[in-house]
């Protein structure tokens, strides 16, 4: 499954790059995340908590940073186990800064595969849920970040 959008956020491209770079941070704005541990300065490790439909997930997450290009692009790779489920979460993800009316366009792109019992999870549903996450990490973010930060065309 591939998902792509555009935020918009009102604040310098540097300071946007700077936050969302931030591993706690970031982590802050996505529901669910708790226990996070920096392995390395690119590598983390936490707990992702979620609810698909009727059915809840716990997950142990590691995430590696694969490239940081300040203030144009961050990009990470994402692997997920669940607890008690056979399956996996594997994902990629990619966000590209660009300077927009003053802001900054935050234009990003996941890539997530899930096999196993959670990959017989309908795909409808999926996509549903990573709306509902999307929407509470625009609100999460305009929070943190003390902006406006509005949903942009795909």
């Amino acid at each position: 499954m591939k998902f792509t959008g555009e935020l918009i956020v009102n604040a310098p491209r540097e300071e946007v790059f700077d936050r969302l770079k931030d591993a706690r941070f970031f982590a802050s704005c996505v529901e669910g995340v708790r226990d996070l541990k920096e392995v390395t300065p690119t590598s983390y490790t936490a707990n992702f908590e979620t609810k698909v439909a009727y059915i809840k997930f716990k997950f142990e997450v590691a995430v590696d940073l694969t490239r940081a290009d300040r203030p144009e692009v961050i990009e990470a790779k994402i692997e997920g186990k669940p607890h008690g489920i056979v399956g996996r979460l594997s994902a990629t993800s990619a966000a590209t800064f660009v300077e927009k009316d003053g802001g900054t366009a935050i234009q990003y792109a996941v890539e997530a595969s899930l096999t196993g019992r959670l990959g017989s999870i309908g795909q409808p549903v999926l996509k549903a849920k990573a709306k509902e996450m999307e929407r509470l990490f625009v609100q999460n973010l305009r929070n943190g970040l003390k902006t406006g930060v509005e949903e942009g065309a795909p």
